[in-house]
C-alpha cells in the first residue's frame, strides 16, 4: 500500500502567511470603523480598538432607508448587467475565435481600437442623453459597462485554446446549428472563463459610482457606492462648517475616518459572499478544454 505523501511544511507556512496578509487589511478596516475619531486622530490606525465606538454606523443608519434602496438598485443593476454582459461578450468572443468567420480581422481590429481610443467624456454623455435618452433610468447604469474589449480578448483566447475545432465540426456534422452549438456545447464548456469575466464585471458594476454622478438626478435611483460617497462628502462638509463656526473654541469632530471605513464594510459584503461560489470554477479552469487522446 502506497504511503500517504506528506505536505511540505514550508508550503503550509507560506500559505498561512499569505492568508493572514489577505485578512489583515479587512480586519484593519473593521477595527477603524468601530474606533472613535479622536482615537484615530491621536494614535493613528490600530489593529485593535481601545474603545468600541459605533458612532460611524449610527451615522449611516440615520439614512438606512436610502441605503437599503440603493442596495436594491445596485443589486438589480449588477445582476442584470453581469448576465447581459456575459452573453454579449461571449457571443462576440466566440465569433472572433472562429477562423472561418470572414470579417474576423476587421471586427477584431474594431474591438482592439476601442481599447486604445475613446470618444471622451462629452461625446459619451451626449450619446446616452441626447440619442438614447436613458438619463435618470436604470438603463443609464447598465448600458455603459456592458462590454469591454479586454474581456472580449480574454474570452476569445480561451475559446481558441480550450475549445477544439474538431468538437465544433462534430456538432455541425450531427446537424447542430450555430446557435445550438453555441448554447449547448460552447457555453457549458466555458464556465471557468465565464465565472472569471463575470467576477470582473460584477466588481466593476458594484463599485461604479461615476455613472450615477453623471446620469442620475433622481435620489431613488442612486447606486450604493454613489450614495455612500455622497454621504461622506456631506459629513466632510459638515466638518468644515463646524470648524469655521467653532474656530475660536473647541472644534467639533465628525467621525470622517471611521465613517469611511464603515462605508467600506457596508459595501464590501456582497463581494465577500460571491467570490467563494466562483472560486471552484477558477480551479476547474485548469482542466476544462482538455482533449482526450
Amino acid at each position: 500500500m502506497m504511503a500517504k505523501q506528506r505536505t511540505n511544511p514550508f508550503i503550509l507556512l507560506f500559505l498561512s502567511l499569505f492568508s493572514l496578509a489577505c485578512i489583515l487589511p479587512f480586519w484593519l478596516v473593521l477595527t477603524v470603523s468601530i474606533s472613535s475619531e479622536n482615537e484615530i486622530t491621536r494614535d493613528g490606525y490600530s489593529f485593535w480598538p481601545k474603545t468600541v465606538d459605533l458612532v460611524a454606523y449610527q451615522y449611516l443608519m440615520q439614512d438606512s432607508g436610502n441605503i437599503l434602496r440603493a442596495y436594491g438598485v445596485t443589486i438589480f443593476v449588477t445582476v442584470v448587467g453581469v448576465i447581459v454582459s456575459l452573453f454579449i461578450t461571449s457571443a462576440m468572443a466566440y465569433t472572433l475565435s472562429r477562423s472561418d468567420f470572414p470579417y474576423r480581422n476587421a471586427l477584431g481590429f474594431y474591438v482592439f481600437f476601442t481599447m486604445l481610443f475613446s470618444g471622451g467624456l462629452l461625446p459619451w454623455y451626449l450619446v446616452y442623453t441626447r440619442f438614447l435618452h436613458v438619463q435618470d433610468t436604470l438603463l443609464a447604469l447598465i448600458l455603459p459597462g456592458l462590454i469591454s474589449g479586454f474581456n472580449v480578448f480574454i474570452m476569445r483566447t480561451f475559446f481558441t485554446n480550450s475549445i477544439p475545432p474538431s468538437l465544433i465540426d462534430s456538432a455541425q456534422i450531427d446537424g447542430a446549428s450555430e446557435y445550438r452549438t453555441y448554447f449547448s456545447i460552447i457555453l457549458p464548456l466555458s464556465l471557468p472563463v465565464m465565472a472569471t469575466i463575470g467576477l470582473f464585471t460584477f466588481v466593476s458594476y458594484w463599485n461604479d459610482w461615476f455613472t450615477s454622478l453623471v446620469f442620475i438626478n433622481n435620489e431613488k435611483l442612486y447606486s450604493l457606492q454613489y450614495l455612500l460617497n455622497k454621504t461622506l462628502m456631506n459629513a466632510a462638509f459638515l466638518q468644515s462648517i463646524a470648524n469655521k463656526a467653532y474656530s475660536n473654541t473647541a472644534n467639533v469632530t465628525q467621525p470622517l475616518e471611521s465613517i469611511r471605513m464603515a462605508m467600506a464594510m457596508v459595501a464590501i459584503g456582497p463581494l465577500v459572499l460571491v467570490f467563494p461560489f466562483l472560486q471552484k470554477y477558477f480551479v476547474k479552469g485548469l482542466t476544462v478544454g482538455a482533449v482526450k487522446g
